[in-house]
């Protein structure tokens, strides 16, 4: 793969990740098939107003609540949309490392189907500084798979299209920032970036400096 100029890295899948065990508590407790509040919360008018900065968390959390009330309890239905907008967070440390030492040679931009809320995620993940920029779909009224989106991305790392290298977890969504020239990785484990960073990776840290980096104690 061609060594990139800059570093185009999704969020989500990639590296922050979520931990929905009491999601799937509750909609056992309620009868629901696994998934279902998933299915309210990115569904046909809601997952569009949300990445493009339409919706407030509280207005996320009542659009689930009412999507869900066709199927349980209004009550049920709450606690479900609590759950899911407050569901716990967090980072892999391997590929927070690895995109902090990339950062070395090369600019590295989180580009991202998000939230408005999405710095405070970020904050409280301690993942603030990780990247040079964030280029988040609720912020630029473009998401993923949308060519504006990659065309922002590139344009904020004064990189060409073609010099850039676009991660992401979703198939559809690489194929997109290919036809624009990029180089893309279909992301599935660590090992992946790091291949595809090869040769723009400085030497490992000394095991205190590289827990720091990742964000350990």
């Amino acid at each position: 793969m061609t060594v990139p100029g800059a570093v185009l890295c999704d969020l989500d899948g990639v590296i922050r990740f979520f931990d929905h065990t009491e999601v799937n508590r509750l909609e056992r407790a309620a009868g629901l098939p696994p998934g279902s509040t998933a299915r309210a919360a990115f569904g046909p008018g809601t997952a569009e107003p949300l990445v493009l900065g339409g919706l407030t968390r509280a207005q996320w959390r009542e659009a689930i609540g009412a999507a869900l009330t066709a199927s349980v309890s209004a009550d049920e239905a709450r606690a479900l949309a609590g759950a899911f907008t407050t569901t716990p967070q967090s980072a892999d440390p391997e590929v927070v490392d690895l995109l902090r030492r990339a950062r070395a040679s090369c600019p590295v931009l989180l580009v991202t189907n998000a939230t408005v809320w999405l710095d405070e995620d970020l904050a409280a993940l301690g993942l603030t500084g990780l990247a040079d920029g964030v280029v988040n779909s609720a912020e630029v009224g473009s998401a993923k798979p949308d060519t504006r989106i990659y065309e922002i991305a590139a344009e904020r790392a004064g990189v060409a299209p073609e010099r850039c290298l676009f991660v992401d977890d979703r198939a559809e969504n690489v194929a997109a920032a290919a036809a624009l020239g990029m180089a893309g990785l279909h992301y599935r484990t660590p090992a992946d970036l790091r291949a595809a960073l090869a040769g723009r990776l400085p030497a490992a840290r000394d095991g205190r400096a590289a827990q720091e980096a990742a964000g350990r104690p």
